[in-house]
């Protein structure tokens, strides 16, 4: 029987939705060469002519025939010469109109012609049609759908069958690449590329990275796609309906130009949708009576946040009720203001003008004198009373009401209402208009960002971004090193830990100045400095083995930076290059003339310091790893970096900020991992806590443990997958005895299908969850021991791709046959804090006595408590799948103990003791199923009935575990079910309790609680 579904199911039901929005239909080769509704004369022109002769008349009737014809021939010839240069060409038109220069009584004048009316979206003619041939230089291509407006063709779609396993985004994303270079004078006028297979629909444009088609998850703003919703329809009336159609291609186009390559991006979603909002919420407050606080816009970091500030003040530029305002860009550090101003000079074409930076404070005052206009950029700091007037006002730069300052990331420096800079820049612009936009809310007392600037615009939290695509997540893992120290010393440095952060030493230098300087001399003393390089190299040279890509090394002193680079170069002497052309290792920090001149090397101008960025962010450049100390933390985007070695005391929103470097998408990049040697965990924890407490949702940091659970989870998958097939050869053979061994795996999982349907789906899966966990924990020892292991079966299933018709998975094949190096000792006086529980990490959740014994006599009883939480919460969700109702009493027990150590109503010791006796009362449950009488199934099931009092005193302790017998019996022979179709699986498996229950007589008015407790026991077990 043949399947129903095909590309062209999918393609009508797009159709459909355009229909459902207003556009007209045509069949492509209807309105092609010779077809009955004939609107191209053939092939090699992909415009529709005669659409767009009509809307140039009907949108300009002023203008002379000759000057519209005139139009119409330069909108034909755009499409010729290099893809994405006419394509920022056409982009222009379409905006701005075409500038047609004509002849008037000898004086050369310029028209205005216009291709688009965005104001009245209804004068546009809208059309999609499917199946639209196009010739270039001999090549014919047919697109799958293809989108007008006014005869335009600006948007393809490239469609894939949902119901084939091979047809996937990643080949409608292919197929896209092969029409830029087939059929250029198609996609020079394309402004929104979309792939879907019906499961998925992404969007993107021109030139863009597979990583950087991202869903669009809102129709009007509002409500968000849920599960279940068709991401296509999605897709389709969130960004086709004519009026945001028309809103994307004006605002939310832009084209970059660094100098060195164009390149074009277009707005996601969570963009779009909060510059709108912000547009609304900036006129409502610079209007009469408003109260001037525009909102705050909290994007995560590495979310585009800039880039939605660039949209934003286009917008606000065009809006006629500003009247020509002035934007007044304002950080609160250079290098912020730096990056942000280059950010809007690569896309000032949506400006309408070149943006400006302040150089002093004379400057700032002379650009904000202006009667309107201007994109001005400063930092707060340049908001200073006169000299001589240091008692006085700051004086008034500009009244006027259209003045709209964009804070970024300076909340800080704004709170400072009453005196300090922020009480300046109110004296100076009295009624300006201020937004903020920030990606580390802060609600600490007196320093409520809202408070200061309004309520939260919109919010794109970490799980939304990661969830989309916009980032990737990231992850935590501990490697201390220890201070040398005596302890009497221990309490000072503790108490130094918790207040000393960069902050600190720029803001209260001589307050803390002595102590600062006694923390630095212990966390740079030379014995530690050369662990810490030896260990780095280690941990680094691993993961470079499992994934390319690039690191940096954050130190606490610029002292400490260069020792730390001596340390490294002294191990890897072939690193070091005096040009900054060459060399795999950098130092980047600010310097002073009084420098020591060992230091000099390291210190750089600006522009020396961007040619080292630009070859941080080159993935192909050997430039791999730098050292700062508080240079490039905010801000600073280099997608390829996917490690960050921390060395240096932070917190709150700049330690936020600066784990944020690693979580930029990249190919292959599954997420960034922060590695941790000088304890900043707790402060990690209170800056998550501030987070979530601000209303985000998501971790912003997962331990690495979480990827190593992942890797172990589907490593046993692929081992049971296997079971009955010897690859001992493979793990210890040489190539030949390796490569016999691969052929032979081919052919036992191929004959496998044979005799079980989905046995290539699950490998495939699981090999899939298996390459992007040992990414993500590529460094750990547990990678490095099961490195072969994971070779092969990553190995097998890039045969199995292969063997297939279809085109290969090429970026896991490449990792299958990446050699991943030997595993190295860690340096002395490195601390892993499973060796220090004396027990290998495979065992660490086993809880035995001698365990708990060895972390009730650690003399680190912080560093023991947190190792016993995580090995608890491990125990607990494991128990989880194994018994439901248990799991979620010592889920609670577990949180209670936690939540009052955290209100300190218990110290460390007592709260120690409660987690220990707990642990212990999990190890008594690993036996209590024995006591019952019962197999762990069983007494899961027995729990599951047991729940509820009343049926325990109706049936009796056998009877329920009679009942839990035979339900466990009834999972057991059902555990072929696909649990990937779920509804059908608790549908069926629902009936046959039910039936169970209602034999052993279970009181009819509990029996529906009790199904479903059992229906999610049984998830857990088989799922």
């Amino acid at each position: 029987m043949t399947n129903p579904l095909n590309e062209s199911t999918i393609e009508h039901h797009a159709i459909a939705l355009f229909r459902e929005l207003g556009y007209t239909y045509a069949f492509g080769p209807d309105i092609g060469q010779g077809g009955d509704h004939q609107e191209r004369a053939d092939y090699t022109e992909t415009l529709l002519l005669e659409r767009l002769r009509t809307a140039i008349h009907k949108l300009n009737p002023a203008a002379p025939k000759d000057i519209r014809d005139e139009a119409l021939r330069m909108v034909r010839d755009a499409a010729h010469g290099g893809l994405v240069t006419q394509n920022n060409l056409i982009q222009r038109m379409l905006v701005e109109g075409v500038r047609v220069a004509h002849q008037v009584d000898g004086e050369e004048r310029g028209n205005i012609v216009r291709l688009l009316d965005y104001d009245h979206p209804v004068k546009n003619d809208f059309l999609v049609v499917n199946q639209y041939t196009v010739i270039h230089d001999r090549i014919n291509r047919r697109a799958d759908l293809v989108v007008f407006i006014n005869g335009m063709p600006l948007s393809l779609f490239e469609l894939k069958n949902m119901a084939d396993a091979n047809a996937t985004t990643r080949r409608a994303w292919n197929q896209l690449q092969t029409y830029q270079a087939d059929i250029p004078n198609l996609m020079a006028y394309n402004a929104v590329l979309v792939i879907s297979d019906g499961l998925k629909a992404a969007m993107g444009c021109l030139g863009a990275p597979y990583e950087r088609f991202l869903p669009w998850k809102t129709i009007d703003g509002q409500e968000l796609m849920q599960k279940g919703d068709d991401p296509l329809r999605f897709l389709i009336h969130g960004v086709f309906e004519p009026s945001r159609f028309l809103d994307l291609l004006r605002y939310f186009v832009a084209f970059e130009d660094d100098g060195r390559k164009l390149s074009k991006k277009i707005a996601a979603y969570h963009q779009f949708h909060a510059a709108q909002k912000a547009l609304l919420t900036t006129l409502a407050a610079a209007g009469i009576g408003g109260d001037r606080r525009g909102g705050v816009v909290w994007h995560t970091q590495g979310s585009g946040k800039s880039l939605t500030m660039l949209f934003f003040a286009g917008m606000l530029i065009q809006h006629p009720a500003l009247e020509n305002p002035t934007i007044l860009m304002l950080t609160d550090r250079t290098n912020l203001d730096t990056q942000l101003f280059d950010t809007f000079a690569a896309g000032s074409q949506l400006l309408r003008q070149d943006p400006q930076q302040a150089d002093s404070v004379t400057d700032l005052r002379e650009l904000l004198q202006r009667a309107s206009g201007g994109v001005l950029f400063s930092t707060i700091q340049k908001f200073q009373k006169d000299r001589n007037e240091p008692q006085g006002k700051h004086p008034v730069l500009s009244d006027r009401k259209n003045v709209i300052v964009m804070v970024d990331e300076a909340q800080r420096s704004q709170y400072e209402i009453l005196d300090g800079y922020a009480a300046n820049l109110r004296a100076a612009l009295p009624n300006a208009t201020f937004v903020a936009f920030t990606g580390t809310p802060l609600e600490l007392d007196d320093r409520d960002t809202r408070v200061v600037f309004g309520d939260y615009i919109d919010i794109y939290d970490i799980q939304r971004a990661v969830e989309d695509g916009a980032t990737v997540p990231i992850y935590y893992e501990s490697r201390l090193v220890r201070l040398n120290l005596p302890e009497d010393q221990r309490p000072l440095i503790d108490s130094t830990f918790e207040e000393i952060t960069e902050d600190d030493e720029q803001e209260n230098k001589e307050r803390l100045k002595t102590r600062w300087a006694q923390l630095e001399a212990l966390v740079g003393a030379p014995k530690r400095v050369e662990q810490i390089a030896a260990d780095m190299l280690d941990h680094w040279e691993k993961r470079k083995s499992i994934l390319s890509g690039k690191a940096m090394i954050v130190a606490m002193s610029r002292r400490i930076a260069v020792e730390l680079y001596d340390a490294i170069i002294r191990i890897h002497p072939d690193w070091h290059s005096d040009d900054d052309t060459q060399g795999r290792i950098k130092v980047v920090m600010t310097g002073s003339a009084s420098d020591p001149i060992e230091w000099k090397p390291h210190i750089r101008s600006k522009a020396g310091n961007e040619a080292i960025a630009d070859r941080l962010k080159d993935p192909d450049d050997a430039l791999e790893m730098v050292i700062v100390r508080d240079m490039w933390l905010t801000g600073f985007d280099a997608p390829a970096l996917n490690t960050l070695y921390v060395d240096k005391p932070m917190r709150g929103h700049t330690l936020m900020q600066a784990i944020a470097r690693v979580n930029r998408v990249f190919t292959n990049k599954s997420g960034g991992l922060v590695v941790d040697y000088i304890g900043i965990a707790q402060d990690l924890k209170n800056a998550i806590a501030t987070y979530t407490r601000s209303g985000g949702k998501g971790n912003p940091a997962e331990t690495v443990q979480a990827a190593i659970k992942v890797l172990l989870e589907k490593l046993d998958i692929c081992r049971s997958l296997f079971h009955g097939f010897d690859y001992q050869d493979y793990l210890n053979g040489d190539g030949s005895e390796q490569g016999a061994t691969l052929r032979g795996a081919l052919e036992f999982i191929l004959a496998q299908e044979l005799t079980e349907e989905g046995i290539k789906r699950r490998f495939r899966n699981a090999t899939s969850g298996l390459r992007k966990a040992a990414t993500l924990a590529a460094g750990d020892d547990v990678v490095e021991r099961c490195r072969t292991e994971i070779v092969f079966f990553l190995s097998v299933r890039a045969m199995l791709d292969k063997a297939r018709e279809a085109e290969t998975v090429i970026e896991e094949q490449e990792y299958a046959i990446r050699q991943l190096i030997d595993q190295s000792i860690a340096p002395e006086g490195v601390v892993d804090l499973y060796a220090v529980a004396g027990i290998p990490k495979s065992e660490i959740s086993l809880l035995s006595d001698e365990f708990i014994h060895q972390i009730e006599a650690m003399p680190e009883k912080n560093l023991a408590l947190e190792m016993l939480r995580r090995l608890l919460q491990d125990k607990v969700r494991k128990e989880g799948k194994g018994n439901l109702i248990q799991s979620k009493a010592f889920s609670e027990k577990l949180e209670e103990a936690l939540r009052k150590y955290h209100n300190r109503s218990v110290d460390t010791v007592e709260v120690m003791q409660e987690l220990i006796a707990l642990a212990k009362a999990l190890q008594a449950l690993d036996q209590r199923h024995a006591a019952l009488g019962l197999s762990k199934d069983e007494a899961a099931f027995y729990d599951a009935l047991a729940t509820n009092d009343s049926a325990v005193q109706a049936m009796g302790d056998e009877a329920l575990k009679m009942i839990a017998k035979e339900v466990a019996d009834t999972v057991r022979q059902n555990t072929r079910i696909d649990w990937s179709i779920r509804e059908q699986a608790r549908a069926h498996l629902r009936r046959m309790v039910k039936r169970v229950l209602r034999k052993h007589g279970y009181p009819p008015d509990m029996q529906e609680g009790a199904v479903n407790l059992v229906i999610e026991q049984a998830e857990g077990l088989v799922g």
